[in-house]
């Protein structure tokens, strides 16, 4: 079955067991704005246990996704399950099992750093007092200045230790290090991936910078047209997917076509094509027919994103 027929996409990838617990279902989801489609009768399935780096070009409908999964922004139409039970819940128990970094964290500008997390302690039913005075030290976070003094980089560092105090079951992070330098982006990538290591710890986030999700070896899922359009471990699509570039003198009319293509482009002498699975024999066979040379390369996490998204 290849890596992109969209038909399983709203179940567990096929390397999860079929006992494994279920942190997120979607089912159906439809949400508009000012009658632009956003998400379409998306369908998802998250696996407990497992870091999902949630791909998708600007304006794909990441953040709406994410805030539909927390309650954030109400449904026009389907179903979304959180550990198993509709989001709805009375009384939002499940709520202290997660965590959230929004894109920008610009609330409670008079509160101090202090003030603002024993504030926000207080509404969880677990919280890791210990944790949240490490990594305020750790990343230099001066507990008595106010939180409109902070930087951005700073405000959203406090918004990620708020997010990871209460040691959730569920961290759901939107673009969590856009505003941290890479210093700070490798530590809390390196704390991230730590916390979370326990049993059915799950994260789900959002991101452009494809170098974090190679570091946090996350599985990749494509939002594209209103739907997520796969959810596949990263080694897996490095192990699958290759560039295959044909050259020859005078061009191509058309790129060739091949067994396991899923996009091709024409610049001059060369066809450029992103294949799955592909047969070297083949490949080369094609290549002496037509007069051409042909070569081939595992393309980087950003080439594949680029190439499909």
């Amino acid at each position: 079955m290849s890596l992109f027929d969209l038909s399983p996409a709203a179940h567990p990838p096929a390397h999860v067991p079929a006992s494994t617990p279920t942190a997120v279902a979607v089912k159906g989801l439809e949400k508009s704005f000012a009658r632009r489609e956003v998400l379409r009768g998306l369908d998802w399935t998250v696996p407990a246990g497992r870091v999902i780096g949630l791909l998708g070009r600007n304006g794909a409908g990441k953040t709406t996704l994410l805030r539909c999964l927390l309650g954030l922004s109400p449904l026009d139409r389907g179903e979304i399950a959180l550990f198993g039970e509709p989001m709805t819940e009375p009384g939002g128990e499940r709520m202290h099992r997660i965590g959230f970094v929004p894109q920008t964290f610009d609330l409670f500008p008079w509160m101090k750093v202090r003030a603002y997390l024993d504030f926000t302690a207080a509404f969880y039913a677990r919280w890791n007092t210990a944790l949240a005075n490490r990594l305020v030290g750790d990343w230099q976070l001066d507990p008595k200045q106010k939180i409109g003094q902070l930087s951005q980089g700073q405000r959203q560092k406090l918004a990620i230790v708020r997010a990871i105090a209460p040691e959730p079951d569920l961290l759901v992070l939107d673009e969590p290090v856009a505003s941290l330098d890479p210093q700070a982006r490798r530590a809390f990538m390196a704390e991230l991936l730590e916390l979370m290591r326990g049993p059915d710890k799950t994260v789900i986030f959002s991101t452009h910078i494809t170098a974090d999700l190679e570091r946090a070896e996350a599985d990749i899922a494509l939002l594209r047209d209103g739907r997520i359009q796969f959810t596949r471990p990263l080694a897996e699509l490095r192990a699958r997917l290759r560039r295959v570039v044909f050259t020859r003198d005078g061009g191509w009319p058309q790129a060739p076509v091949v067994a396991g293509l899923l996009k091709s482009t024409v610049k001059g002498e060369r066809a450029e094509l992103l294949v799955e699975d592909p047969l070297p024999e083949s490949l080369q066979a094609l290549a002496a027919r037509e007069g051409a040379t042909v070569q081939w390369e595992t393309p980087t996490l950003e080439d594949l994103f680029v190439e499909l998204a």
